[in-house]
């Protein structure tokens, strides 16, 4: 299962009325609806922004709206690709500012529909997502004549939003790969004569 990364749009026009596709990054129901409400603000000139969400490993957590267009006109259509796709942790959204010449339920269900197909398409051209691998939250402080040391031993682990805090002892925290987490506890108890633990959350 691949999780997105990062930011991709993609627009188009159908028969003048302007399409916007975007996709962000989304971990749950609450960061969707968030996601959502800052589109609608950001895009208050535009006819409809409907969207569709997925959520965790099994795709357990999704949702959609046709936002005023005909009933599963959009919304599903939008779910039912990103759903055939083996990715999560994402939510799409297409705006569209309508342009005078209706198109029809079929009209719109290939419009929305291939406007969530050509975004992530993009999103795999640019290389915007990753496979997924569980990681754990960690933090741990060591002494400043340790850190070296420290650091040689943990260049091989795989971090993310690694941070540094330099006071009267250097507290670094982050997330590691959850396979990982009983290296690190190691390399630091050891580094430390016992002293020092992983706290892992």
């Amino acid at each position: 299962m691949k999780v997105l990364q990062k930011y991709v749009s993609f627009e188009e026009k159908i028969k003048n009325s302007l399409f916007l596709s975007e996709i962000f990054p989304c971990e749950s129901q609450n960061q969707a609806r968030q996601i959502l409400k800052e589109q609608k603000e950001k895009y208050q000139d535009a006819t409809h922004v409907c969207h569709a969400f997925v959520c965790g490993l099994g795709k357990e957590i999704m949702g959609m709206s046709d936002d005023g267009e005909p009933s599963g006109t959009a919304g599903r259509p939008m779910l039912d690709v990103v759903k055939g796709r083996d990715v999560t942790n994402l939510i799409l959204t297409v705006t569209r500012w309508f342009g005078g010449t209706l198109l029809g339920t079929g009209g719109l269900v290939k419009a929305y529909g291939d406007g969530a197909k050509k975004v992530l398409d993009k999103a795999i051209e640019e290389n915007a997502f990753e496979e997924y691998v569980e990681k754990s939250s960690f933090s741990f402080s060591i002494n400043y004549d340790l850190y070296d040391k420290l650091k040689h031993s943990i260049k091989e682990l795989h971090f993310q939003n690694l941070k540094e805090d330099f006071s009267s002892n250097i507290t670094i925290s982050g997330q590691i790969y959850t396979s990982e987490v009983s290296i690190l506890q190691q390399i630091v108890t050891n580094l430390t004569n016992g002293k020092e633990t992983v706290r892992v959350v």
